[in-house]
């Protein structure tokens, strides 16, 4: 039996200090108790391997990553967002003066990144040991696994920029790494998991056959061609996006608000999404700790998210992005769709919960005049109890419509500007708005950059992407750009030099030595 202890599985096993003293002997330390299952009897057959990879799945839905810490995150420093939480611990999300003596909601979401990546480092290690009788389906668990060690790795590397590596479940210690080295791992991941992915699992044979959720090669490259696109490799994540777009399995659903619902779950826009539901296990919600019998498989984030008198608000649309989405009328001389599907605010016919937005704040005039975001709640009407914390609907990490616009961002950052007319364009029809190169015909690359930030400031907002695309833009190194975001949203005011990364927790500078806390803090 291993006995490994140490700080990337912290959050699965006490921390322990033992001290050893006279002649005890290591086998008189480690006994398994023959009345419980042990690592010993693990890692045998198939099953196993699928139950491990399912783990690895598991942390995807837990409180630091999408059940609430990681979208709050993701968030919270963008200027399509804002919060007047009361929460305390807030302020170490919507603004720029995270607190080392607080590690509230980004230690969480560190911890279970690790957590994660522990989980697919032991299938990584452990499943190419098991017989398969089908090496397509041992392919498919071993794609998976490398794809999720990505992504958590993706998320760690983009938030909290020096971070350790662990590429095996057995070492007691992973040094903090460099950014550049972070990059060329998550690279490398998503590049072996597209070699092992199928496209589509309605084809595969296996006890994955059919299923929805899984990591698919259009996931993998998606990711590989973000993280590209992230590190300026504009030509690698050309190729990338295009090796997406030739798969033939993805389009743009006709629906824009049919992406943050559970009416059209796992749909063709969807490359990517976490699976939560109402009927899976217990009906509480995992907020922390070890793990207990109730928890379901449910989201915070309707809550989280929710108007006043409904959920908490920890987060708010800005009136910079309502105003953004009023610039530009659609063919018809309307509103952008798009407005009605993400903020819910004043005006005759908006609903909430299944009542009219005037009678819910009727008796409060500055909520009455307030905006809350729509996407992910579960406003309309669609459950018995409004009240109610647990939400079904899935969180879409990525959609197509992201690799479109990433890809017409390559394009134009290849000199190709005129070529990326087209694929913006797929994104603005969806919602009925007027043809762009006709609008603002030959747009310098400069002006193209611009348009893009703009298109992808109201097609996803609240969805996690704005301040990574604020962050690796530079506009925050940039005095102009920082002056704008100020007058958008206040909370710019509190950036300071290297804060747009948060802290390494201070758990990990305790544990493990030699890793050194990001500039700023």
């Amino acid at each position: 039996m291993k006995k490994i202890f140490t700080l990337k599985n912290a959050i699965l096993l006490p921390a322990l200090a033992l001290t050893l003293t006279g002649c005890v002997k290591e086998e008189d330390l480690v006994q398994v108790d023959p009345n419980f299952d042990s690592e010993a009897k693990f890692w045998k057959t198939e099953d196993d391997a699928l139950k491990a990879v399912n783990a690895v799945y598991a942390s995807l839905l837990t409180d630091g990553t999408y059940m609430r810490s990681t979208p709050l995150l993701l968030d919270g420093k963008a200027d399509d967002s804002r919060s007047n939480s009361p929460w305390a611990a807030m302020a170490n999300v919507g603004r720029f003066n995270s607190s080392i003596a607080d590690a509230a909601i980004y230690g969480w979401a560190y911890e279970t990144y690790y957590q994660g990546i522990y989980r697919a480092n032991q299938v990584l290690d452990n499943v190419p040991g098991i017989a398969f009788a089908d090496e397509a389906y041992k392919n498919r668990i071993l794609g998976q696994a490398y794809f999720l060690r990505g992504l958590y790795l993706f998320h760690a590397v983009n938030m909290f920029k020096n971070v350790p590596i662990p590429l095996s479940s057995d070492e007691v210690y992973h040094p903090q790494k460099t950014q550049e080295e972070g990059w060329a791992q998550v690279k490398a991941d998503f590049t072996k998991a597209a070699e092992l992915l199928p496209a589509a699992y309605a084809d595969v044979t296996g006890p994955d056959q059919s299923d929805k959720g899984r990591a698919t090669k259009g996931a993998a490259l998606a990711y590989l061609g973000k993280a590209q696109l992230f590190t300026k490799d504009y030509a690698g994540a050309k190729t990338s996006f295009e090796s997406v777009m030739n798969l033939g399995v993805y389009s743009l659903v006709s629906n824009y608000r049919d992406n943050f619902t559970t009416a059209n779950e796992n749909n063709s826009e969807s490359i990517f999404e976490v699976q939560f539901s109402r009927d899976a296990g217990g009906v509480g919600l995992g907020w922390g700790g070890a793990p207990a019998s109730n928890w379901g498989k449910t989201s915070a984030r309707a809550i989280t998210y929710a108007p006043r008198s409904f959920g908490w608000t920890d987060m708010q649309p800005t009136w910079a992005l309502f105003n953004e989405f009023k610039e530009e009328a659609t063919t018809s001389g309307g509103v952008d769709p798009r407005l009605d599907a993400t903020i819910i605010y004043n005006k005759p016919g908006m609903t909430l919960y299944g009542r009219s937005f005037q009678e819910v704040y009727a008796a409060s005039p500055a909520d009455l005049n307030d905006l809350f975001w729509r996407k992910y709640e579960n406003a309309d009407g669609e459950f018995a109890n409004e009240y109610d914390w647990r939400s079904g609907i899935n969180e879409r990490l990525l959609r197509y419509a992201d690799v479109l616009l990433m890809y017409a961002e390559c394009l134009n950052e290849l000199g190709q500007t005129t070529q990326a007319y087209s694929y913006i364009q797929q994104v603005r029809t969806r919602v009925g708005l007027p043809d762009l190169a006709t609008v603002k015909p030959g747009m310098s690359q400069a002006q193209m950059r611009e348009q893009i930030g703009h298109e992808r400031f109201l097609e996803f907002a609240a969805e996690g992407h704005r301040f990574d695309d604020i962050r690796r833009w530079g506009w925050l190194q940039d005095a102009s750009k920082l002056a704008w975001l100020k007058t958008r949203d206040a909370e710019f005011n509190t950036y300071q030099t290297g804060r747009e990364y948060f802290p390494i927790p201070q758990l990990e500078m305790d544990n493990n030595p030699g890793t050194q806390q990001n500039t700023g803090y």
